[in-house]
């Protein structure tokens, strides 16, 4: 490549980052211009956008970016000048315009010459007409492509790469400029790379500490052999001492006392030094973890925008409100947080808002108004979307959990608002009855539910009929840092994020109880189930003999246990150090950390834990605690693992089982089933087929694979009662198929007695 190619390939590339900030202005500010044509300052910025990239344009040699831009500019001025009222039609125009611009600054991605004449055709048509009706001209006989749904928004002008790999193998540092400052752009593998050194940095300097408490140590006991040399001094003057001894003794108190002024000397350099070393390692790690912090605007780009356009295609009329644009939210998350935040806002737009006529018969504004919250509240981002639509339709909810036979309609007409409203959340569930472009498919709330617990985070649906939904979400502010309550369990360190943390106590032996067979303390009015953190976490029982327990309470939702460990060792803020992917997934574990004294501990996934909790609790397979012995308490009753993703039907099952007095234990996905085959003993399982992380299928394909659990009985029970969904699930090495669609509770039991037969051994 020539030097004159070079210089032109780094032009376009400033041309391409100046194209991305300004295409965000111009959306921004024309979009706000159309709730408020007459703002100059909005019209001022989105003028000097659009002149800002027609001479970038002209700079770099782009031709179709100077025209677009250039008609683009001339139809501002004359929106500054008074001689156009910017009416939405004219916003669409200026939005293809954004849209253009944006394409044709984008490798690969460029117009045809033949749509940058059209759209120079259309703006100039635009133009005679303004000439000849200066103010708010009719549009009708003109004829104006509104902006396609198609084309993406611009990415966000950010200031780290974006977490997709680069095209080239090694990244240019590219220069943009943020809040007037010049931004490096760097790739998030060396941003993660920096922050894992520096977290390393800060823990080495902590362990100078210690080093130097023994330096002072070594001093004081120097110290107190001066004095003791002094002491020997003054005893040996009543003896008459030759003067090769006197000579002696003088050379090592001198010694002695030069030694010590040394070592006061060089303890007071290495204070000096341990204490600069871990200030500017502090910072260090400080800046390196503010470089990840990006505000909550940054994943907002685009969602105004894609909201007012569903909205005029769905013939609505529709306004998002933004609180919190500046909270700083780990780049990781913000990333992770867009897919599920445009299902939210889409779903609001389309099952949500009302139309304009049936909002004015509502008594509403025909305009819908859909607001977005995000702020901090305990280490944790939490998002409220709300709108002030119509709400949920509780009985079509009702009519369609019928009509899937998700449940019976006795069960059903029971059910709660908050219960019908967790089956919006199901796979393939949906209340529109026809698939359009924008709904229909049920993978909407499914999904977003499945990402938000990708982020180790929750999602909770309220509405109040007539007058609107709200989705609560709480995900942690970054997946790099957790602020955690440290513990010791079996002589092993594991960490426990505080998000989950309900509280810490300390209990006595006669404060626990035993209700039903299981263990419980008294907790805010309410039972809680108490089991020994070394029997999940497969670690030795403590062999301490004090008789106060310490109890972490945590939490998920609605449930809550309480885990009894050995001793607590504080409150940390730890750095995330993901688990080598070889391992897979490691039940109850979420990843590593150091502590500041070098030592690893594990951090503990609080939802997985409360799974296993759940399962312990349900099963008599529980340990004793405080005082009463460990001792495992054995069934002789055989034991059914249940695994499917449907509450309800999870729920049906185990209830049958349990009343023919089998041991039951539950899984919520084939994932979670394959965690608990290989860490308990069955005597059957009962699969689902749909399922997500891990289908049926696949799961039962493990099973068989397996040394040790290839014999175990497996029953499927499916929706699908087709001859070759029995057949594929019968080929994977299901002994036993049952459809839910011929379900009853005797075909079930008759099903199971077949294979195992009765409950007792």
């Amino acid at each position: 490549m020539t030097p004159e190619q070079m210089r032109d390939a780094s032009l376009l590339e400033l041309f391409s980052l100046e194209a991305e900030a300004q295409t965000l202005v111009l959306s921004a500010g024309l979009l706000a211009l159309e709730r408020d044509p007459t703002q100059a300052d909005y019209l001022e910025s989105c003028m000097r956008a659009a002149h800002s990239l027609k001479g970038a344009a002209r700079i770099v040699g782009v031709d179709a970016g100077v025209s677009v831009a250039h008609v683009m500019e001339d139809y501002l001025v004359s929106a500054q000048e008074g001689r156009l009222y910017l009416r939405p039609e004219y916003i669409d125009a200026l939005l293809q315009g954004t849209d253009l611009l944006m394409r044709i600054a984008t490798p690969g991605n460029a117009p045809a010459p033949a749509d940058i004449e059209a759209y120079v055709i259309l703006m100039g048509r635009l133009l005679d007409h303004m000439a000849a009706t200066p103010i708010a001209p009719p549009m009708a006989e003109l004829q104006l492509e509104p902006p396609t749904p198609k084309v993406e928004p611009p990415m966000p002008a950010a200031t780290e790469a974006p977490p997709a790999a680069p095209a080239e193998p090694a990244p240019k540092t590219k220069r943009t400029i943020e809040n007037g400052e010049r931004v490096l752009r760097v790739t998030a593998e060396r941003l993660n790379s920096l922050l894992d050194l520096s977290s390393k940095s800060l823990v080495e300097t902590l362990r100078l500490k210690p080093h130097l408490a023994t330096m002072q140590r070594l001093k004081r006991m120097q110290n107190n052999g001066l004095r003791a040399l002094e002491n020997l001094n003054v005893h040996l003057k009543e003896h008459a001492l030759s003067l090769e001894a006197q000579e002696a003794l003088e050379v090592a108190r001198r010694l002695l006392a030069e030694s010590q002024q040394l070592l006061v000397e060089k303890n007071a350099e290495l204070d000096e030094f341990a204490w600069q070393a871990s200030q500017r390692a502090q910072v260090l790690y400080d800046t390196a973890l503010a470089c990840r912090m990006r505000p909550f605007a940054d994943v907002l780009s685009g969602q105004v925008r894609m909201v007012r356009d569903l909205g005029r295609d769905l013939g609505k009329q529709v306004r998002l409100e933004i609180e919190g644009e500046k909270t700083q939210v780990d780049r990781d998350v913000l990333e992770k947080l867009e897919a599920p935040l445009t299902h939210l806002l889409r779903n609001a737009v389309d099952h949500g808002i009302e139309s304009p006529e049936q909002r004015l018969m509502a008594g509403k504004p025909a305009e819908g108004l859909i607001r977005l919250r995000a702020s901090h509240q305990a280490g944790l981002l939490v998002l409220e979307l709300s709108d002030d639509g119509n709400g949920v339709d509780l009985e079509k909810v009702r009519r369609s959990i019928i009509e899937r036979q998700l449940s019976p309609a006795e069960t059903a007409a029971q059910l709660t608002e908050e219960e019908l409203l967790t089956f919006l959340f199901l796979p393939g569930f949906s209340l529109r009855n026809t698939v359009t472009e924008v709904s229909g498919r049920g993978v909407g709330l499914d999904a977003v539910q499945h990402m938000v617990r990708q982020l180790r985070g929750a999602v909770v649906l309220e509405q109040v009929a007539g007058e609107g939904s709200r989705f609560h979400l709480e995900v942690p502010l970054t997946l790099s840092v957790v602020r955690s309550l440290v513990v010791e369990v079996g002589d092993e360190a594991y960490a426990f994020p505080l998000a989950h943390i309900e509280r810490m106590c300390d209990l006595e032996p006669a404060d626990i109880v035993q209700v039903e067979g299981r263990q419980h303390f008294w907790h805010e009015g309410r039972h809680v189930g108490l089991v020994a953190a070394s029997q999940l976490l497969q670690r030795p029982a403590s062999q301490n003999s004090q008789q106060t327990l310490k109890v972490v309470v945590i939490r998920e939702r609605e449930a809550i246990y309480g885990v009894a460990v050995e001793r607590f060792i504080g409150e940390r803020t730890l750095v995330v150090l993901p688990l080598d992917e070889r391992l897979g997934k490691v039940q109850d574990i979420s990843a590593g950390a150091l502590l500041d004294d070098g030592s690893v501990v594990l951090i503990v996934d609080v939802e997985d834990m409360l799974r296993s909790v759940d399962k312990l609790l349900n099963t008599g397979r529980l340990e004793r605690i405080a005082g009463h012995g460990n001792q495992t308490v054995e069934a002789a009753r055989k034991r059914i693992l249940v695994v499917d993703d449907s509450l309800t039907v999870r729920e049906l099952q185990r209830k049958l089982l349990l009343n023919r007095g089998y041991d039951v234990a539950v899984a919520v996905d084939g994932m979670d089933g394959w965690n608990a085959l290989r860490s308990e003993d069955f005597d059957l399982l009962i699969t689902d087929i749909d399922m997500p992380r891990m289908d049926g299928i696949e799961l039962v394909s493990l099973l068989r694979r397996d040394n040790r659990l290839q014999s175990l009985p497996v029953m499927v029970v499916s929706y699908k009662d087709r001859e070759e969904d029995r057949r594929r699930g019968l080929d994977a090495g299901a002994d036993y198929y049952l459809a839910k669609a011929s379900f009853h509770d005797d075909a079930l039991l008759d099903a199971v007695v077949e294979l195992i037969g009765g409950a007792r051994a």
